[in-house]
């Protein structure tokens, strides 16, 4: 009973490894093969350009398209039935977040009505906008949503994932040119993978041995009345050998000249690139020159004005402190002496005297010259000698019209001190008396 106990486990597991193990292989095989035709789609576009005619393209939508199908979860309807989903629907909500995306533009399209064949047109636009690696790394990294769509054992949800947003990077450097209102986006029929481009038998050199010695010994064996007339012709393995060797060295040949022609084209892009750094350089370095040597000569420019300025400005301070002197030069120079404010004193008393007694004639003085009559008529009075010829001048002056001149205003305040220091006297006199 143990045994059978031990069997019954046994067979279990093994039922239970079996879909594991063919998940697994499923998996290998897509990834394998996903590897081999961005090889083949990066060696033909260096000779000729990629389009929807290309099978190496077709092949390779049809591998992406099987990737990002594998175990993905159906839609449930209302009723509990499970409805076969596409890829679409999965890329559609993952991507939102890619910046200027082309999510809005295929669900848009007129053209395009099922959900296949959206899908299929996102592959071919994200080619040539050369995001397709983005949106798929952009998709794996919403792990919420992955997990949502797809179900366990998925390659997007294996480690197989990262393998793949890595092998598709290098399809940004190949320039596709896709049409889409073709045929390719008719999402009514599955893609299928041609494989017969990625299968390569190489027989070994002991395998062609033992065959050659197999058939060596068939040749031989028979009935013992055989002679060797009745043998045919021996079969030549030499020739087939050296053929078949031969093959194998033009297919290398030509995938090393694939190859190299690649390459070359790499280093001459790369070339290109690089001289256009360079002269991108160069110019900068001229601008940078230009704008130093601008920068020079303004800065000379403003050191030669603040130069003249200050020259202009110390000029300015000289004159303003000539003017200055000459001013007080002038002044002092018209300054009176002790003896005339003495005289001019008497004369403004005898005046203040007559504006008392009421004597005083209102009247304004229109001009210096009337004043100083009047001064000098009031001197003229206090001289015995000449007090009718003083007295007879200044009425004449005063009586004369002549037009009025203006004053200087610093004469006009010594003779306002005057007057007001004659007529304290004259109160003081008055009250005295």
């Amino acid at each position: 009973m143990a045994s059978l106990g031990l069997g019954g486990l046994n067979v279990s597991a093994r039922r239970k490894s079996v879909p594991s193990r063919n998940a697994a292989v499923e998996r290998r095989n897509l990834i394998t093969v996903c590897r081999f035709s961005v090889k083949t789609l990066i060696d033909r576009s260096c000779f000729e350009t990629i389009d929807d005619t290309s099978p190496e393209f077709n092949n390779f939508a049809a591998i992406l398209e099987q990737i990002l199908s594998h175990r993905l979860k159906g839609q449930i309807s209302w009723f509990g039935y499970e409805s076969p989903r596409s890829f679409w629907d999965y890329i559609r909500v993952a991507c939102r977040k890619v910046s200027h995306n082309c999510i809005c533009s295929i669900e848009n399209m007129e053209n395009v009505g099922s959900s296949r064949a959206k899908g299929r047109a996102w592959i071919r636009v994200a080619l040539m906008e050369k995001h397709l690696s983005e949106y798929i790394s952009t998709a794996l990294r919403d792990f919420k949503t992955t997990r949502r769509f797809y179900e366990d054992g998925a390659i997007v949800l294996g480690e197989e994932a990262n393998m793949l947003a890595g092998m598709l990077l290098g399809l940004n450097a190949i320039d596709f040119s896709f049409c889409l209102k073709g045929e390719g986006l008719d999402g009514s029929y599955p893609a299928v993978i041609d494989y017969t481009p990625y299968l390569k038998f190489t027989q070994s050199s002991d395998s062609i041995s033992s065959d050659e010695e197999e058939l060596r010994t068939l040749g031989s064996s028979g009935s013992e009345g055989s002679t060797p007339e009745n043998i045919g012709p021996p079969f030549i393995t030499d020739e087939s050998s050296w053929y078949n060797k031969c093959k194998r060295v033009e297919q290398k040949y030509r995938l090393a000249l694939e190859q190299k022609g690649y390459l070359e084209e790499l280093v001459r892009l790369r070339e290109n690139q690089l001289s256009e750094s360079v002269s991108q350089n160069k110019l900068l370095l001229q601008r940078i020159e230009d704008m130093d040597l601008a920068h020079k000569m303004e800065k000379e420019q403003l050191e030669y004005i603040i130069v003249e300025l200050q020259d202009q400005l110390t000029v300015l301070k000289n004159n303003d402190l000539r003017s200055r002197q000459e001013l007080t030069t002038h002044l002092t120079n018209q300054w009176p002496s002790p003896g005339a404010l003495d005289v001019n004193a008497v004369a403004l008393d005898t005046l203040l005297y007559r504006k008392h007694n009421q004597q005083w004639d209102e009247k304004s003085f229109q001009s210096l010259d009337q004043l100083s009559a009047e001064v000098s008529l009031s001197q003229s009075s206090l001289d015995p000698g000449h007090s009718q010829d003083g007295k007879q001048d200044g009425i004449n002056l005063l009586n004369e019209g002549t037009e009025p001149v203006l004053c200087p205003p610093f004469i006009l305040f010594f003779i306002v001190l005057d007057f007001s220091t004659c007529e304290t006297n004259f109160q003081h006199e008055e009250n005295t008396h």
